[in-house]
């Protein structure tokens, strides 16, 4: 048998160590299949749907993780809790809650569910028992979003974005066709959801993460760090504003699957 040429063993080792590569990539894509953690649910806040999570869903799903994003009626908080326990309910357990904004306060009442096992907030709001987002909200002083008057209500006690609180505050991050679309597709809330108060802060008793979005003009960055300390959170801080998921969608996802590597021990 004749000896392999030098360039020819090269071309060997690098054709082994691409396919070792391959491998080491596909199991860590499948390395969350079978363990603890059945399913991440992603809960959007006001002023979005579930579409919100367009760049997270895709990330996570590659890394074998079960994902549901929910649509949220925004009429009121218990209907938005019954719309996050439904899909506690259908889904392989146990669950992770991922909450944003508003969507912070959901997963803190919906997250007393045995099934649910940890959550994490992104840019949220983190009401304890007795408070609502408005309470907490009053904590600071006003965001800009608030201070600019950008919030407008309606005959039935809906509130709006005006198109400046989208394109100045919401998603100054991100490419003006993106800003046109929330602008859009945006989902109004009642007042009454958000001053509607908690009843058991799930977050006392269950595993926390917290992303803090350091240049956030809807909730105050400071009242952000206040939450994640008061619930002793795994905390990181994007460069972001408010629609992380969005701005930093691979900031998200790895916390995510931080969250469940923590759980999966």
């Amino acid at each position: 048998m004749k000896a392999l040429k030098l360039p020819a063993v090269g071309r060997l080792i690098a054709i082994s160590v691409a396919i070792l590569i391959c491998i080491a990539n596909f199991a860590y894509a499948q390395g969350y299949r079978g363990g603890k953690v059945g399913t991440v649910i992603l809960v959007h806040g006001a002023w979005a749907d579930g579409s919100s999570w367009k760049e997270v869903i895709p990330r996570l799903e590659a890394r074998g993780i079960n994902v549901v994003a929910v649509q949220l009626p925004l009429s009121s908080l218990a209907n938005d809790v019954a719309t996050v326990q439904r899909a506690i309910a259908i889904a392989p357990s146990p669950v992770i809650l991922v909450g944003h904004s508003y969507g912070g306060a959901v997963i803190t009442e919906a997250g007393n569910d045995p099934n649910v096992i940890g959550l994490v907030y992104v840019a949220a709001f983190a009401p304890d028992a007795g408070e609502s987002t408005m309470t907490l909200n009053a904590l600071y002083p006003p965001s800009p979003v608030v201070a600019d008057h950008l919030i407008a209500p309606d005959a039935e006690g809906y509130l709006k974005l005006l198109p400046e609180g989208i394109l100045s505050d919401f998603a100054e991050d991100l490419p003006v066709r993106e800003k046109t679309t929330l602008i859009a597709t945006q989902g109004p809330i009642t007042a009454t959801a958000l001053d509607t108060p908690i009843t058991t802060a799930a977050w006392r008793t269950k595993p926390s993460w917290f992303i803090i979005a350091k240049r956030d003009r809807i909730i105050q960055p400071k009242l952000e760090e206040f939450e994640s300390q008061r619930m002793h959170a795994v905390t990181s801080v994007a460069d972001s504003c408010h629609v992380i998921m969005l701005s930093k969608p691979e900031h998200v996802t790895d916390v995510i699957s931080g969250a469940m590597r923590s759980l999966d021990r």
